[in-house]
């Protein structure tokens, strides 16, 4: 299956359990490139959500974003099962699709972590 020009719906988190960040795209990695460089400005830069926790490919990107929005009402606690249903460590996926692994202070969680602290 090629991932380019397929419509997908995607959760980007910004460690394990952390904040996450519901989207939709038809071209899943040059998205997730864009939020990795910092493209736009918004919550996932400021927070430093970069890691694709989960993704599903839909058939057209009307269903796609039909499933963004209806993932987006959904409660904290409802995502994180559903990450977990496929990605029980929250592994970043887009490793799988030949992007480089993410520096491991990319992957504190942005601006509220604090130099020093340790992971708990």
């Amino acid at each position: 299956m090629t991932i380019e020009r397929t419509p997908c719906v995607y959760i980007l988190a910004s460690q394990y359990y952390g904040s996450v960040y519901v989207g939709v795209t038809s071209n899943l990695i040059g998205r997730v490139l864009q939020h990795r460089s910092g493209t736009f400005d918004g919550h996932t830069k400021k927070y430093g959500i970069l890691r694709l926790v989960y993704f599903e490919v839909a058939g057209t990107m009307e269903s796609a974003i039909m499933r963004e929005k209806q993932l987006k009402r959904y409660r904290r606690d409802w995502k994180r099962n559903l990450i977990e249903s496929d990605n029980p460590a929250w592994n970043d996926l887009a490793v799988g699709f030949g992007l480089e692994p993410l520096p491991a202070n990319a992957l504190l969680g942005g601006p509220r972590h604090k130099a020093g602290a340790t992971a708990g």
